[in-house]
């Protein structure tokens, strides 16, 4: 093979350009490397789509399996100085005799097919990747009248279906979230008892209110039809997409037959969904940076403890301010549900009625512009208001909600340095262990607010510099 495997190729082989192949010339010349060499080549003229990669070994055992968005450069990423040097999978390259690849549809497809596949195969080095925790899994509960989808690590012995195990919890979350915009599951821990009265009267989470969930807790949805959407979210995970879209059609078509108009168009929607799954989104938006090593559950739970509350939070919102010298000064508002940043959710504002540099004004006025509206409109409100900032800040919060006339939801503030928590009508802050989990997920969302309020003044800075 030739100094060419370790050089970007014209068609995007993500090796590192600058690269010197004399740097590992004893791995390009040594025979036990003559596999991994052919492989490399191989995967020059790997389609640039999502899949799945198999990796071999000189018997043609699958010894690795590996999800794509791109397969040629993601692949291509094991042929490289960078794979030799990487101390996770350098101790295997070596094995490495040749590389398959499966096509799919989408990213969200890719991720299913790699965990149907692992758990089929059970390749060697695929259990030396995964960290000190186990592998994450969809569960589906049953003996549920409305069951429950969720992700977990922990899964149980009966009563529920599992899907996985999945290598990419963040991936995971980014799928999950956009399968439930097609079929509109509950991922909450109500025991929803669909003869118990009471339900009629439980307000639905947010989750309701922007078309992601079907509000069994409302009873909004039949037993019976909640059930077809499981089983329809159950056929794309058992890599039926196919088939089941083929069943959509056919229902879609006597249902309109039927003059049921609604029912038709609820099925061309969600079958329009299904066939653009790989235009919705980069599933990591959904991922945390591993420096906060946040647990979204176990965050939510814990500010349900520390703040003394009846529910878990589910919905919570974050604000921050950004200007320079004063100038071109706007407002971020970020959205998390479940622990998990919604980017749907996400709002930003130019600040309009404050001249110069006035944090406590400028949270003033996006607060009781924010939900001034939600009122009027009789729109949700989050479970949880964070501003980013002191008592100050946290002051001003409050002077809006009082002067618009409207009860606030859960206020807190959070001071930078010292992380401090601050709530209204109490003097002295809450001060949690910077390994709360509580903690770590309130200054994940004061940095998510703070780094959207940050894009937006620069694309305004960049606006007035450079007009369009």
């Amino acid at each position: 093979m030739s100094e060419n495997v370790s050089q970007r190729d014209s068609e995007g082989t993500p090796a590192d350009k600058q690269e010197n192949p004399r740097q590992f010339e004893g791995v390009l010349n040594d025979d036990t490397y003559a596999g991994w060499r052919r492989a490399g080549i191989k995967v020059r003229h790997f389609p640039k789509t999502s899949g799945v990669y198999l990796m071999k070994d000189n018997v043609g055992r699958v010894i690795y399996i590996g999800k794509a968005k791109n397969l040629r450069s993601r692949a291509g990423s094991y042929f490289s100085k960078r794979s030799i040097d990487d101390t996770r999978i350098s101790n295997w390259l070596h094995e490495i005799h040749d590389i398959d690849f499966m096509e799919c549809a989408s990213e969200v497809d890719a991720l299913l097919t790699e965990a149907r596949l692992i758990k089929d195969i059970q390749p060697p080095y695929n259990k030396e990747q995964r960290d000190d925790k186990s592998f994450p899994y969809i569960m589906i509960t049953n003996r549920e009248d409305y069951p429950r989808v969720e992700v977990t690590r922990e899964p149980p012995d009966k009563n529920a279906r599992l899907y996985g195990p999945f290598t990419s919890a963040g991936a995971l979350n980014g799928a999950l979230s956009v399968l439930q915009r097609i079929f509109k599951f509950r991922n909450c821990s109500l025991d929803i008892d669909v003869g118990d009265e009471k339900w009629q009267w439980y307000r639905p989470c947010l989750l309701a209110a922007i078309d992601q969930c079907s509000a069994p807790c409302n009873l909004q949805i039949t037993k019976e039809d909640y059930a077809k959407d499981i089983r329809r979210l159950q056929m794309v995970l058992d890599g039926k997409k196919t088939r089941l879209l083929q069943g959509m059609e056919k229902e879609m078509q006597a249902a309109s037959k039927e003059l049921n108009f609604e029912l038709a168009a609820k099925l061309r929607d969600e079958i329009k969904m299904l066939e653009s799954l790989d235009r919705r989104g980069n599933l990591d938006t959904h991922e945390q940076p591993e420096v906060f090593y946040t647990d979204p559950r176990k965050g939510v739970a814990g500010l349900k403890k520390v703040l003394g509350l009846d529910n878990e939070p589910r919905t919570i919102e974050g604000v921050d301010i950004a200007h320079l010298g004063g100038s071109e000064t706007v407002a971020s508002l970020v959205q998390f549900i479940d622990g998990l940043p919604f980017k749907p959710g996400y709002r930003r504002f130019r600040i309009n009625d404050v001249d110069g540099v006035d944090d406590f004004r400028s949270i003033y006025e996006v607060v009781s512009r924010r939900f001034k509206r939600l009122s009027e409109d009789n729109e949700l409100f989050p479970d949880i208001l964070l501003i980013d900032g002191g008592k100050g800040q946290l002051s001003a919060a409050v002077a809006a909600f009082r002067d618009i006339n409207v009860d606030p939801p859960v206020l807190l503030s959070i001071a930078k340095k010292e992380e401090l928590i601050h709530r209204p009508d109490e003097d002295e802050p809450l001060r949690l262990s910077r390994n709360s989990y509580a903690l770590r997920l309130l200054q994940y969302i004061r940095d998510e607010s703070h780094r959207f309020a940050q894009h937006y003044h620069h694309i305004l800075r960049r606006k007035k510099v450079i007009p369009d």
